[in-house]
């Protein structure tokens, strides 16, 4: 499976806290140590992009290569 979110740079994340707020599936997480993001459940993202869109410093990166399973039912 390919990660939804790619990385968060470090480098360009100053900590506000938005991408937080902005995602509905808890998968970004404020650091203690560094009190910057980081992606903590990449496993629960849903690519909905919210996390990119509102971050203000362009810091965070969702990889064009995620594929959805195709979900089929037998019954």
């Amino acid at each position: 499976m390919t990660l939804t979110i790619e990385r968060i740079d470090a480098e360009l994340c100053i900590g506000c806290g938005i991408c937080v707020e902005s995602c509905p599936t808890d998968v970004i997480r404020m650091d203690d140590k560094t009190k910057k993001a980081v992606i903590k459940y990449p496993e629960d993202c849903q690519l909905c992009g919210f996390c990119a869109i509102d971050c203000p410093q362009g810091a965070i990166y969702i990889s064009p290569e995620k594929r959805t399973p195709l979900l089929t039912s037998w019954g």
